[in-house]
C-alpha cells in the first residue's frame, strides 16, 4: 500500500496516544523476556553516556572562556555587569549543550550500537511472525544509511531545539506552553528515529517513515513523548533505549499495518 493511502484510525486523538505510549511499555515487557539481549542492549547506551559525560564535562570546565568569547563587548563593562552578562551567556550554553545533548542521544546511541538493537529489534520481529518484505541490506550501506538520516534529524532537532530554549524565557509561556511543544517535538524526532531499523529491513528510508508515522501522528506522538520524558529522567536514556527500540519495532509494525501480537 502507498504511505500516502494510508488510512489513519478511526479512535480519538487522546486514545491513540495513550495507545502509542503503551507500545513503550509492551516494549519493556518483550525486551525483559530476552535476558541474554539485555546486556547487549545496555553496552551502546553506556558507552554514549560516557562520550556525552566526557564532553558535558569538558564543557563546564571550558563555560567561562566560552562566555567570555562569546560576549567581547562586555571587556569594558564595569565588574558585576559584565559578571553577570557572562553568567548568563554560560547558563545558556550550558541549556543550549543540555537541549542538544537529549535530543541528538539517541541518533549517536543508534549509531554507535546499531547491531545490538537490530538484534532487539529482529528478535522483537520474530516473535510477531517475521518481517514482510524483508530485504538483505549489508551492514556498512545500513551503517551508512543510517548515519545520513540521523544527521539530518539532528539537524532538523536543533534548529527546532534552539528558538524553543529562547522562548523558554519569555514569562508564564516560557514555563507552560514552550516545555509542552518542546515535548511534542522532541517525541515526534524520537519515533522517526527509532523504527529505523525496522524499516531499513523492508528497504526503506526516511520519507517512509516520516509519511508512515504522519497517517497515525497521535500515535506516534505517544510513543515518541513518553520516550521522551523517560529520557529526562537521569540514566533514564541507558536505561529505556532498549525497551525503546523493542516498542519502536510494535510502532512500525503497526504504522505499516501489520500485526503486533505474538502468536
Amino acid at each position: 500500500m502507498n504511505a500516502s493511502r494510508t488510512i489513519a484510525p478511526v479512535t480519538g486523538a487522546a486514545t491513540r496516544f495513550l495507545g502509542g505510549a503503551g507500545l513503550l511499555l509492551r516494549g519493556f515487557g518483550m525486551y525483559v523476556r530476552s535476558p541474554k539481549l539485555m546486556l547487549l542492549g545496555v553496552i551502546p547506551a553506556l558507552i554514549t553516556g560516557a562520550l556525552y559525560v566526557a564532553l558535558f564535562a569538558t564543557l563546564l570546565y571550558f563555560v567561562g572562556d566560552l562566555a567570555g568569547w562569546l560576549t567581547p563587548f562586555a571587556d569594558d563593562w564595569s565588574s558585576p555587569w559584565r559578571n553577570l552578562l557572562r553568567v548568563a551567556a554560560g547558563l545558556a550554553v550550558v541549556g543550549v549543550a543540555g537541549l542538544v545533548g537529549v535530543l541528538t542521544f539517541t541518533a549517536v546511541t543508534l549509531v554507535i550500537g546499531d547491531p545490538f538493537y537490530e538484534a532487539i529489534s529482529e528478535r522483537v520481529e520474530d516473535r510477531l511472525g517475521g518481517t514482510p518484505g524483508a530485504v538483505d541490506v549489508p551492514f556498512w550501506s545500513s551503517l551508512r544509511r543510517s548515519l545520513a538520516d540521523s544527521l539530518r534529524l539532528v539537524a532538523l532537532s536543533a534548529l527546532i531545539g534552539v528558538p524553543l530554549f529562547a522562548a523558554g524565557f519569555i514569562p508564564v509561556v516560557g514555563q507552560t506552553v514552550v516545555p509542552v511543544i518542546g515535548a511534542l517535538v522532541g517525541g515526534w524526532f524520537l519515533a522517526l528515529e527509532l523504527v529505523g531499523a525496522p524499516f531499513y529491513r523492508r528497504g526503506m528510508r526516511l520519507p517512509d517513515r516520516r509519511a508512515r508515522l504522519r497517517a497515525d501522528r497521535p500515535t506516534a506522538l505517544g510513543f515518541g513523548v513518553a520516550v521522551f520524558l523517560c529520557f529526562l529522567i537521569p540514566l533514564g536514556a541507558v536505561l529505556v533505549m532498549p525497551a525503546a527500540v523493542a516498542g519502536a519495532a510494535l510502532l512500525a509494525r503497526r504504522s505499516l499495518g501489520q500485526p503486533i501480537e505474538e502468536s
